[in-house]
């Protein structure tokens, strides 16, 4: 067949190696993205990463505020796309849009569907504990993430990983997907399987509230969890009643009652927890710079047996 025409529909960061892929596979002939946005101290204007790559390759970008009334449908289709690719736009699709390329809309995800269906599929990921993870393509429905996948890749997940590591891995996997499977499909030698009925797993959006430590649950949790949300929300706690962030932290072997104060030298601050205790190692108190806990320690004594952080 000729060059597809393709548009694509995305936004941040991470969707950018997927639309780059997509001008080795056809023509782009159109990019859609969300609206420019305020943006730090002054409020400024700023355009998407999407926007800012497709505007550097001189194709039209579209920045509908909604999709369904009017219908974008509409607009679109006078693009007569045969296919349009969609990765982290961030708006569920109307069924009138699925239906205008002629051969539907894929979507590049972040997880091993049916695991992680959701916004946020790399942070929880993490947070759970899994050990790999991936991309797939799938053929999109009306539903959340429900639709027949194409194809995957996969991927470990490091015992060290933060989502910001692994969001940067799987961002340069999805083109890669893209690049050796997105023709298959349009040759129709791909055909599109139903998600597993059972092993399915939200990835809802991360709240500032899930990066709060909670030194009942046990370390390794909140050691799974500080890397899942670095860097936001971030892993936090209060101390004297003022914020206290933790940037890196490891699970140790202490025991007592949570939050309660186990050790605090050099080598890191412990603090016990429901299971397990977690040592602290490189802190920001409020209104500081980050640093090692044991330069912290050597300001501000902690003393081991008491309980100075919010439990």
């Amino acid at each position: 067949m000729t060059r597809p025409r393709i548009v694509f529909m995305g936004t941040p960061e991470f969707a950018v190696p997927s639309l780059a892929a997509l001008f080795d596979i056809g023509d782009v002939v159109a990019v859609v993205t969300q609206p420019d946005k305020p943006k730090g101290r002054g409020q400024a204007l700023a355009v998407s990463p999407v926007k800012a790559y497709a505007l550097e390759r001189g194709v039209p970008v579209l920045q509908p505020q909604k999709l369904r009334t009017p219908p974008f449908s509409e607009e679109l289709r006078r693009f007569a796309p045969d296919v349009a690719v969609v990765t982290a736009y961030g708006k569920i699709l109307p069924k009138d849009l699925l239906e205008t390329p002629v051969k539907g809309c894929l979507n590049v995800h972040a997880s091993l569907l049916p695991r992680f269906r959701g916004a946020a599929p790399i942070q929880w990921a993490i947070a759970h504990g899994d050990t790999e993870t991936g991309v797939a393509l799938m053929v999109m429905d009306e539903g959340l993430d429900t639709g027949p996948v194409l194809a995957e890749k996969r991927l470990p997940i490091a015992p060290d990983e933060t989502s910001a590591t692994l969001h940067d891995k799987l961002s340069k996997l999805g083109g890669e997907l893209l690049r050796e499977c997105l023709p298959a499909y349009l040759r129709g030698e791909l055909k599109p399987v139903p998600q597993p009925s059972e092993g399915m797993v939200l990835a809802p959006i991360i709240q500032k509230e899930d990066g709060k430590l909670d030194f009942k649950r046990p370390a390794v949790e909140l050691e799974r969890r500080l890397r899942a949300f670095t860097p936001w929300p971030g892993a936090f706690t209060t101390l004297d009643g003022k914020l206290f962030k933790v940037h890196r932290a490891k699970v140790g072997q202490g025991r007592g009652e949570p939050g309660t104060v186990v050790s605090a030298g050099p080598q890191g601050l412990e603090v016990a927890c429901g299971e397990g205790s977690l040592v602290l190692l490189e802190v920001q108190p409020e209104g500081k710079r980050v640093m090692a806990a044991g330069e912290f320690l050597a300001g501000r004594k902690l003393a081991p047996g008491s309980r100075p952080f919010d439990t």
